[in-house]
């Protein structure tokens, strides 16, 4: 399955970065059972944040869709981190939770975090299929427009 996901990503011009360290007092993330709980993933892009502000006042949908897909992206690179570079250990994505920077009247977040939901479907198959929520906040994390984090299923 490792195999089949790698492939995945290259045919989408995808390479995972390495996986970012924690900016604060906290670990990247915690493997319980079998279940590996991922910390919230920035879209982070060469090092640096891509894509800041509030979504539908300062940022389109579609760079916060783009932004999504980075936090998936580097979900995916956590998980990787994590389970010593074998991808094909997810058994499935359980849950992602969505965080949107959202401007005033700003009610489309579920179209924003479709953009993690999708690559990680596209990537993972129906191991990518998750429960998730997507929320409104006044800001995240250095000004990040978005931050996810994740609930994974490990073998």
């Amino acid at each position: 399955m490792s195999d089949v996901i790698e492939n995945r990503l290259q045919e989408r011009g995808i390479t995972l970065p390495a996986a970012a360290a924690p900016a604060a007092n906290y670990v990247p993330y915690v493997i319980s059972g079998n279940l590996l709980f991922l910390s919230g993933q920035l879209p982070m892009e060469n090092g640096k944040v891509a894509v800041t502000g509030l979504v539908g006042s300062e940022v389109a949908l579609a760079d916060a869709q783009r932004a999504a897909e980075l936090c998936a992206i580097n979900i995916l690179a956590q998980a990787k981190a994590a389970l010593s570079g074998d991808l094909g250990r997810i058994k499935r994505i359980v849950k992602l939770n969505g965080f949107v920077a959202s401007g005033a009247g700003f009610t489309d977040q579920h179209l924003v975090i479709n953009g993690a939901s999708n690559l990680i479907a596209d990537i993972l198959g129906d191991a990518g299929k998750h429960a998730r929520a997507a929320v409104g906040m006044a800001s995240l994390p250095l000004n990040a427009a978005v931050e996810i984090d994740a609930i994974i299923e490990i073998a």
